[in-house]
């Protein structure tokens, strides 16, 4: 029973240490600075697809505006943080 409980409380602690590292992964991808840059440049031509669309002009220059708004909101600012 005692070999039991050892074998059961090591697979448990396996399978947290596995999700401790897929988390850490993720937490990792979801703070990195390639992540906000592909968003960006994603928003960034998403946006002058529909200004285009919209026949707004000059959409390769308004498009700008929300791309760097998005960017900006990726920030954290310590002071706000805090």
């Amino acid at each position: 029973m005692e070999m039991e409980n050892q074998e059961d409380l090591l697979q448990r602690v396996e399978v947290i240490e596995l999700r401790n590292e897929r988390v850490e992964v993720d937490k990792s991808w979801e703070i990195s600075w390639v992540r906000k840059i592909v968003i960006v440049v994603l928003t960034y031509f998403v946006v002058v697809l529909f200004l285009y669309s919209a026949e707004i002009p000059r959409p390769w220059i308004n498009a700008i505006v929300p791309s760097i708004g998005f960017f900006l909101s990726t920030l954290t600012l310590p002071f706000i943080k805090k």
